[in-house]
């Protein structure tokens, strides 16, 4: 039956920073030893894997819910205080997507990733011969030259109507992203 399933493993999220950790007179990775260990009485052999969430300094909201955010976690829905009549662009690394003014912007994935490049190099001249090795694998079978690094950006900036100059064209260099008052980033990082 193509609808069946079969549990194979569980999540389970700790919403415990390292300050609350050391005033209980341990530490994280203390407790995931513990955990690990107590699992291995229970069932052994078996795999685990272990992910810290790391999130801005002085982010607010609850541990848990930064963990599950942080983590992926699929049920959780838009992060506590996101407004959607947030005006300008909000980029979510970790979930990979791009609203504009509180909408999603549906990039690609082509396109997130050379918004994302760019982010990560704010202020600098990307060219558009680094953009292509990039963003497409040696084992792409398109044809791939500079110019369709154009067509993307165009593509990219139709779907952020309204904050196009965020992405500014340098005339025989490339692409540059310049920190911008309309633009958030969230870019936590597990």
């Amino acid at each position: 039956m193509p609808n069946e399933t079969e549990a194979r493993g569980f999540a389970l999220y700790v919403g415990l920073d390292e300050t609350t950790a050391k005033q209980a007179g341990t530490s994280l990775t203390e407790v995931v030893n513990a955990l690990r260990a107590r699992l291995a009485e229970l069932a052994p052999n078996t795999e685990t894997y272990a992910a810290v969430a790391l999130s801005p300094a002085g982010l607010g909201g609850r541990n848990i819910d930064v963990v599950r955010a942080a983590l992926r976690d699929p049920r959780v829905s838009e992060p506590e205080g996101e407004d959607d009549d947030q005006l300008g662009i909000v980029v979510d690394v970790p979930r990979r997507k791009v609203f504009a003014d509180g909408v999603s912007a549906n990039l690609t994935f082509k396109e997130f990733e050379l918004l994302s490049y760019l982010i990560e190099h704010q202020g600098e001249t990307i060219s558009r011969r680094e953009l292509v090795d990039l963003v497409w694998d040696d084992d792409d079978e398109t044809a791939v030259n500079e110019r369709t690094i154009d067509v993307h950006i165009r593509r990219l900036r139709a779907k952020i109507a309204g904050y196009e100059d965020i992405i500014r064209t340098v005339r025989g260099g490339g692409y540059r992203f310049d920190k911008h008052p309309d633009v958030t980033v969230d870019s936590y990082q597990i």
